[in-house]
């Protein structure tokens, strides 16, 4: 366990001894005053790797050298592009390469796991979520219950934090699962929630809604690439991510699927069809009749969208050369130094008769958080975030009182940490 010490002298020490320094010279800084910027935004968008433009350079000239014929003639064919990106996601995500498809965007991709996962009848028909899950999963999730014929505000089970506190138990959820269980179709978390920073305990969570007859899937957008996944052995049903956060494959990036290995065979499993889903082997003799490829890869609809894929295998080359233990090793150390320094921050709070500045509502358990710290502080909470922002240091404001601080471990320093701390201890 580090013993962190709030001092310029302890970040270059740790910067010096860690063994992923190298990474953070792969990545371009946004430019502020004539110097990077502290950047803690890769919960919103990633840095762009240095090799990015070659991937898609790569793949535009294919295309100028070979027209249509790229389809099988480029240097990596786009017939089959998604395919050379599957064993990484695979690793990501803690998946089979069969589980796992780079597709689309990511709420097109949660619409297209419902129509196979949630499956509602007259009596089991409820949807558990997080009360304060993304917006864009809010409305996903009560468009399907519309769309089924039901009323959204019945349909939906949102779990709420406890009076005075901001995350939620475990039991709690599970508590929940259980009293719902002759009613609950189907469970749908953020694996870890944007606005807390907040990694559920997916394994216990999913085998408790198993028990009860209901499907289970997880939004990735805060989890991949960021804390550490076992899709497979914790036999969630489904998933999507997106790839423009931790993931760095640029704004908008293909996100894509997880599907359990349990359903890789199973025809009988309603989905939305589309061409490149059908069975490569017969996909170009144009069958009449859809024939599921196997595995994730037959929730696919179109053909691969190859530059940003291209963006994508850039950023993917990146974390296989890192690997997400070390990352995750990493991302704990630079985390916990941030917490050490707020914590100092208060304790000079109280020293001098005041409140505590700054509350994290972020778990303080290790395990049960990734990179992202969530800060609330006790007055000008928005003034605070712009004067750091000013000052070249990108952090992230989500409404009503929030700062978002997410040390990334692929290109965030410790001296990046002690630098911020420093400027908000005088900002506070």
């Amino acid at each position: 366990m580090t013993n962190f010490i709030n001092s310029r002298a302890f970040a270059m020490e740790m910067d010096q001894k860690d063994p992923l320094r190298s990474f953070r010279d792969r990545f371009y800084f946004p430019q502020m005053h004539g110097k990077d910027v502290i950047y803690f935004t890769g919960n919103s968008l990633g840095l762009q790797p240095k090799t990015t433009q070659d991937f898609v350079l790569k793949e535009l000239e294919d295309w100028a050298t070979w027209g249509v014929e790229g389809h099988f003639h480029a240097r990596n064919p786009w017939f089959s592009y998604q395919d050379i990106l599957t064993e990484q996601i695979a690793s990501v995500l803690g998946a089979k390469p069969v589980e796992v498809v780079a597709m689309n965007s990511l709420t097109t991709n949660l619409h297209l796991l419902m129509v196979s996962f949630y499956r509602p009848t007259k009596t089991r028909y409820k949807i558990l979520c997080e009360y304060d899950l993304f917006p864009s999963d809010l409305y996903a999730l009560q468009s399907q219950a519309s769309f089924h014929g039901f009323d959204p505000d019945d349909a939906l089970i949102a779990l709420q934090a406890r009076e005075g506190e901001y995350t939620l138990r475990t039991d709690d959820i599970l508590n929940s699962i259980e009293n719902n269980k002759d009613s609950l179709c189907t469970v749908m978390l953020g694996a870890v929630n944007y606005y807390t920073g907040q990694f559920f305990d997916i394994d216990r969570i999913t085998k408790a809604a198993h028990a009860v007859g209901a499907t289970v899937g997880y939004n990735l957008a805060h989890a991949a690439g960021n804390v550490p996944l076992k899709l497979h052995d914790w036999d969630v049903d489904f998933a999507c991510f997106c790839s423009y956060k931790y993931l760095n494959a640029s704004p908008g990036g293909v996100s894509g699927i997880f599907v359990h290995e349990k359903f890789a065979h199973d025809k009988s499993l309603p989905r939305f069809a589309g061409w490149w889903g059908n069975d490569p082997e017969t996909r170009f003799k144009m069958p009449r009749n859809f024939e599921p490829a196997e595995g994730a890869r037959s929730w696919q609809l179109s053909n691969a969208p190859v530059l940003g894929m291209a963006a994508l295998k850039a950023s993917l080359d990146i974390f296989q050369e890192a690997g997400m233990e070390r990352l995750n090793e990493k991302s704990k150390k630079l985390t916990g130094f941030l917490e050490k320094i707020i914590e100092e921050i208060n304790e000079k709070s109280v020293s001098a008769g005041k409140s505590p500045s700054i509350k994290i509502i972020t778990p303080l358990e290790p395990a049960e958080r990734g990179c992202q710290l969530s800060l609330v502080l006790s007055e000008k909470g928005k003034d605070v975030y712009r004067k750091l922002t000013e000052s070249g240091i990108i952090v992230d404001w989500r409404e009503p009182d929030v700062i978002r601080v997410a040390p990334v471990p692929l290109y965030n320093s410790f001296m990046d940490v002690f630098t911020f701390g420093k400027l908000l201890q005088e900002l506070v």
